[in-house]
């Protein structure tokens, strides 16, 4: 069945079920669910939703507006209303040290990056206290969208003491393996997590509507020497991670 035959009202709109805006967002929400609607895939403009259904452009908007405050639909500015992708959810251990190129490839993942930034820039006050920067070092930063299988998954912001990374243009795909190239990849690492809310540009990029769930993670590496050597401050799509930790009974604690 087409879109445009699904959304013909004959076919489920009753004058007696209630509001027209609430019952096309359910026609909209069993499209989704059935397959008809896929995952990425646009919606029609709401000009043509509104004359297939011969409903006002005021329903239409507010039908569209209730199915993008769940989530389920994502507006782009400039492109449209897309159905949501959701990822599938990845079980995340903390009990190792890895990257995320290196974790998506044991699941048979493919991994491709988008750039935000990339070279030396001066530090902010959290980067120098981070890695104990002095007055007039630069820093080496990297910021990338991380994708597996082409699905957004994940905003990476890495800041490395320049002579831990004297080129950040040699990072094409794994830090850690150019680290581990140098001889400079951490054995160690703290890590912070916390739940936030994803607003902004940082939605758009991971494709979520605006106080979708995420979780933002704060990185602190180390050398086998003690020497703090990564700061990374990541942002996971809430939908696309489980973090798993296996926690053991200490002797003195029996």
């Amino acid at each position: 069945m087409s879109v445009v035959d699904f959304l013909k009202p004959h076919d489920w709109y009753r004058p007696e079920a209630g509001p027209r805006y609430l019952q096309l967002r359910n026609r909209l929400s069993e499209g989704v669910d059935g397959g008809l609607l896929a995952p990425g895939s646009p919606l029609p403009p709401e000009r043509e939703i509104a004359t297939i259904t011969e409903f006002s452009r005021v329903t239409v908007r507010k039908a569209i507006q209730s199915l993008v405050d769940e989530g389920r639909i994502v507006q782009r500015q400039g492109s449209g209303s897309f159905v949501a992708s959701t990822p599938a959810k990845v079980n995340q251990t903390l009990s190792r040290l890895t990257s995320f190129t290196e974790d998506m490839a044991r699941r048979g993942m493919s991994v491709t990056v988008q750039w935000l930034e990339r070279g030396f820039f001066m530090p902010t006050p959290e980067e120098v206290d981070a890695l104990s920067l002095k007055d007039g070092d630069s820093v080496a930063r990297i910021a990338r969208l991380r994708l597996a299988d082409g699905a957004p998954m994940a905003i990476e912001r890495a800041s490395l003491p320049t002579d831990i990374l004297p080129n950040p243009l040699e990072v094409t795909q794994s830090l850690y393996a150019v680290l581990d190239a140098h001889g400079t990849r951490p054995v160690v690492a703290l890590q912070k997590i916390t739940a936030v809310i994803v607003d902004g540009p940082d939605a758009a990029l991971l494709d979520l509507a605006p106080g979708s769930a995420g979780l933002r993670i704060e990185r602190t590496s180390s050398l086998a020497s003690g020497r703090v050597c990564e700061f990374t401050q990541s942002l996971y799509r809430g939908d696309a991670y489980t973090f798993v930790a296996q926690l053991r009974l200490q002797k003195e604690d029996r």
